[in-house]
């Protein structure tokens, strides 16, 4: 999964969770149940997790393209310097 499909997916998981859970209060409202309120949310939370857990290939629209090895060997990564050591100098 890419970034942009991470974003898609997260974004319909809210819009999914938030209008099942509209949908259900207003059912068990009118109903008078709440039983049918909690099945009809637990509905939503089961066809949300369908729709958004597996990796469907509409979220793998734009896949990374990294680096080739050997393109990778020919630019090392930065050394990282230790800042403690430029403070004890920077005292004496």
């Amino acid at each position: 999964m890419d970034w942009q499909g991470q974003k898609l997916v997260e974004q319909l998981m809210q819009i999914l969770l938030v209008s099942f859970a509209v949908v259900a209060f207003i059912t068990g409202y009118v109903l008078g149940s709440f039983q049918i309120m909690l099945l009809v949310y637990a509905g939503g939370v089961v066809f949300t997790a369908l729709v958004t857990i597996p990796n469907w290939p509409v979220y793998n629209r734009h896949p990374l393209s990294w680096l080739d090895p050997s393109e990778a060997e020919k630019h090392p990564k930065p050394q990282i310097t230790n800042p403690s050591t430029k403070k004890k100098a920077a005292k004496k």
